[in-house]
């Protein structure tokens, strides 16, 4: 999205929403998986590096929140997503379930003790 949209307001004003189509079967959901990163991939192999210095802006109410080079602000979106990937493994551990691998070996998974 960052690289092929301008913009992508996150509250608009009109009240409007991104249209998110709901998977209900795991065939769904990794048919979207699939498409979504093929729609990746195909965005990085049709861009350059000027197009990725230019400005992304991010949006709410039609106002800047935050606008910087498209490359920041991917960068800025895996960051924000691994942030998150870690608030979740702290609400596992918190409900008593195992902690998955997933920055490397958990003290939960057997395979590396």
């Amino acid at each position: 999205m960052q690289i092929v949209q301008a913009e992508l307001d996150v509250a608009p004003a009109d009240g409007g929403k991104m249209g998110q189509k709901r998977t209900e079967t795991s065939t769904e959901l990794l048919a979207a998986l699939q498409k979504s990163a093929a729609d990746a991939v195909k965005a990085m192999q049709q861009t350059t590096d000027e197009h990725l210095l230019t400005n992304w802006r991010l949006l709410a109410r039609g106002q800047a929140v935050m606008e910087a080079p498209r490359y920041e602000m991917i960068q800025d979106t895996i960051n924000h997503w691994a942030h998150h990937r870690g608030q979740m493994t702290v609400y596992l551990r918190l409900m008593g379930a195992k902690v998955p691998a997933l920055y490397g070996p958990s003290a939960d998974d057997s395979e590396f003790r």
